[in-house]
């Protein structure tokens, strides 16, 4: 789509032409879009038009938006627009429109987790973190894809078919929140929810050149992200998922976690929560733990360069750097036992699988998926004593440093590759040093999702080839807002958000 074509399209809807793509409110934050309404330099309704032209005009190309909801969105566009003509604004969203990950109930549409067998799965309520920003002022615009089960860093499914990268629409925009972040480097849509198990959240984000937050284990209830749920919706203690945000900003990234943060259910009897301040300011004030290359994982050889950059940039700032791990830490000997509480989380509990898995398991009882299937539910224990004591090695760590850095993953974005499943060994990641293990993606994932802690991915630039590099930034436990302002502040090294040439 050329600036001609979407000018006489948005003149037909009567869209402001800011909407234009080049013009900056197309691109800019939630924030931005939520200040022009407050101000009503526009309507909720004209952003909402403008959003939908966008979707109609760029969408077919990707395929991220799934799920439309026009009618539904222009009903409470005009509902936002009346109650602000009354100065009874709704929240620091209002107006603004957001699209969900598939995989959250709201409240009419399909949650298939992308399972044709689901197709009939239609939500009664919404799930709490849509209504959290439900009740913040936001429109939901549409569900964005995923893969089946959420199990690949790929996105596409039976169900709604492939999403492709906006970079490079031959490759893939990451999994599972991969419909999200390929909506939010398009301009459809200001913020996503999503959610993160084994880098859903920050692979997307790394791929497609946008910013993502996996929260602190438990901060953001789940209610809701299941594919059979119905409400009421609680809250729930889990092992390793997590619900969190993607966004175009930093600072909309700390907006949503604020939003959609907090107990709820019966953990809200007694327990309250807020956002603890940022250790620091300053990019010079943090100390920065960081490996961006190891032979855990070794990192690909036109991404290395970029996180290099990087380093060299905060070194410049004058941030106060040291390279390596915690001591004590050995981050491939946490993979199994992640693998394991991955198998605990994901695994189906039938008869006729649990029978299957017992006889594999005989042959192979290495196997941590097998293992998790049909062990003792000792090992189970063993492995959860083995996630609190990493975490407690890296709360050590980071009474003398604040954040961590390293590769949000060992490549960026790679063709689309539908063979096979993502758990069977038989896909591999092409590299400019050789084809690698598909698996081997979670490396850089374990060391946060096994302990919990907060982790944000920011954009820090492109590879030679002109695909996205996203950073991860690790934090304290329950200190998420440093680590978002550690990457709000890494713009002015790095650079932040760019719109694909395509889109923009």
């Amino acid at each position: 789509m050329n600036r001609r074509e979407f000018l006489i399209a948005a003149a037909a809807a009567a869209i402001p032409l800011w909407a234009a793509p080049g013009d900056d409110l197309a691109f800019a934050s939630a924030i931005a879009a939520a200040d022009a309404i407050r101000k009503k330099k526009l309507s909720a309704v004209e952003l909402t038009k403008s959003c939908f032209a966008r979707i109609a005009l760029l969408d077919p190309k990707i395929n991220a938006v799934i799920i439309k909801l026009e009618a539904e969105s222009l009903v409470r566009a005009r509902e936002a627009d009346a109650a602000l003509a009354k100065g009874k604004p709704w929240g620091p969203l209002h107006g603004v429109p957001i699209t969900i990950k598939e995989s959250f109930a709201v409240v009419g549409t399909p949650t298939t987790w992308g399972r044709p067998d689901f197709k009939n799965n239609r939500a009664t309520g919404n799930a709490i973190a849509v209504e959290r920003l439900l009740r913040a002022g936001a429109i939901v615009a549409g569900k964005t894809n995923v893969p089946v089960m959420l199990m690949d860093w790929q996105s596409y499914n039976p169900v709604y078919g492939v999403t492709n990268n906006p970079w490079d629409l031959s490759r893939t925009p990451g999994g599972s929140t991969g419909g999200g972040a390929a909506a939010l480097a398009a301009g459809l849509g200001y913020i996503s929810l999503g959610s993160d198990i084994g880098g859903s959240i920050r692979v997307p984000a790394h791929f497609c050149g946008v910013y993502g937050h996996k929260p602190t284990i438990n901060l953001v209830p789940l209610g809701g992200h299941q594919p059979d749920a119905q409400p009421p919706f609680g809250s729930e203690s889990v092992d390793l998922p997590v619900a969190g945000p993607l966004a175009r900003t930093a600072e909309d990234l700390r907006l949503a976690l604020e939003v959609i943060g907090g107990p709820a259910g019966d953990d809200a009897i007694a327990l309250s929560w807020k956002m603890p301040v940022p250790r620091h300011a300053r990019l010079g004030d943090f100390r920065v733990g960081y490996v961006i290359d190891d032979a855990y994982s070794k990192v690909s050889g036109d991404t290395l360069p970029v996180l290099e950059t990087v380093i060299r940039g905060l070194e410049k700032a004058g941030a106060k750097l040291e390279r390596g791990w915690p001591q004590g830490l050995e981050p491939g000997g946490l993979v199994y036992e992640y693998l394991y509480l991955l198998g605990s989380q994901t695994q189906p509990s039938t008869p006729e699988y649990l029978a299957e898995a017992r006889a594999a398991y005989e042959k192979d009882p290495k196997d941590p998926f097998l293992a998790s299937a049909v062990g003792p539910h000792s090992r189970w224990l063993a492995a959860t004593r083995a996630r609190f004591r990493a975490r407690a090695t890296w709360q050590r760590y980071f009474e003398t440093h604040d954040v961590f850095l390293m590769p949000a993953g060992l490549s960026a974005a790679y063709p689309h590759d539908h063979t096979g499943t993502s758990l069977d060994n038989t896909r591999t990641i092409p590299t400019p040093e050789g084809r690698r293990p598909y698996l081997e993606f979670i490396n850089w994932q374990v060391p946060a999702s096994l302990t919990g802690l907060p982790s944000t991915v920011a954009p820090v630039g492109r590879t030679a080839g002109g695909l996205p590099v996203g950073i991860q930034i690790m934090g304290p436990f329950l200190e998420d807002g440093t680590t978002i302002r550690f990457a709000e502040l890494l713009k002015d090294v790095a650079g932040g958000f760019t719109p694909p040439p395509g889109f923009a």
